[in-house]
């Protein structure tokens, strides 16, 4: 069966670069510490598991003051070894302003992207401010889709204040919003949304244009009602995503196997909605 993995890390120096401050937290979060591979070292990790994965950029450049790695860098790597990444979704720092217009616009058309992702908790930003409308409809007229993460995340957990970073910037309402603001834009919710999984349930089943991945989380602890919907009424809104480097491929695919889905939800699950929605 093919599988698509939509949220994959580079896990290269750039990536956890990228991350400043936050790298040490993450890691104690995970129980590791991030040691960077090489760009071969990562292909093999992909090519090995028979995934096709999305890279995922990260910029949060306003916060950290860390380099970017950027839509630039993660087409490269796309570009490089399409066997392993069949596509990647660029990043843009919202609190860049006119920047971060003018980034998206090169991203796509200078580096063909799919669209961006975004860290709302560790940006300090919700993608409902609106503040941030010129950028969406920038993003919204480009005909690209958006990935954001929701709930909570490991960047910041332990520090002091979580470095005044503020979970509400990731709670599935702000997806509603923005959902609402700009029905043609199409948004993929990434993770599981703890602790608002089943307000993040609601809104993928209320919004049309809403869809829902479910990285960075061991399936086996997914919760009972949320398996109950990715077979049932969730089944053509649900994709795969792995967050990799955070957890390791041999891992995720045996625990969602375990999970004892038939096999028309897993081809959904693991391609079939990613192709259909996004084009892959």
């Amino acid at each position: 069966m093919r599988r698509v993995d939509l949220h994959c890390y580079p896990g290269t120096d750039v990536w956890i670069a990228s991350q400043g401050p936050y790298a040490g937290a993450l890691g104690r979060y995970w129980g590791k510490t991030w040691a960077a591979k090489s760009e071969d070292e990562v292909v093999a990790d992909v090519t090995a598991a028979g995934v096709e994965a999305v890279l995922v950029a990260f910029d949060i450049e306003s916060v950290t003051g860390a380099p970017p790695c950027d839509s630039a860098y993660v087409a490269g790597l796309r570009d490089r070894h399409p066997a392993a990444f069949v596509q990647a979704w660029g990043a843009v720092d919202p609190l860049k302003g006119e920047d971060a217009v003018t980034e998206a616009l090169k991203a796509v058309r200078d580096h063909n992207v799919l669209g961006f992702h975004f860290h709302p908790i560790m940006g300090h930003f919700a993608v409902d401010d609106p503040a941030l409308n010129p950028l969406f409809e920038t993003i919204a007229g480009l005909g690209v889709p958006v990935m954001i993460d929701v709930g909570t995340t490991g960047m910041g957990a332990g520090m002091p204040g979580g470095m005044g970073a503020r979970l509400e910037h990731a709670r599935p309402l702000c997806v509603d919003n923005l959902a609402a603001r700009f029905p043609g834009l199409t948004i993929v919710a990434a993770h599981p949304g703890w602790p608002w999984t089943d307000e993040m349930t609601a809104v993928a089943l209320h919004k049309g244009n809403v869809f829902w991945e479910l990285s960075g989380w061991a399936p086996k602890y997914f919760p009972p009602a949320l398996c109950t919907d990715i077979r049932g009424r969730l089944r053509e809104k649900i994709m795969f995503g792995s967050d990799h480097p955070s957890l390791g491929y041999g891992r995720i695919l045996r625990e969602w196997d375990e999970l004892g889905f038939d096999e028309p939800v897993m081809r959904m699950v693991f391609h079939e909605n990613a192709e259909r929605v996004l084009g892959l």
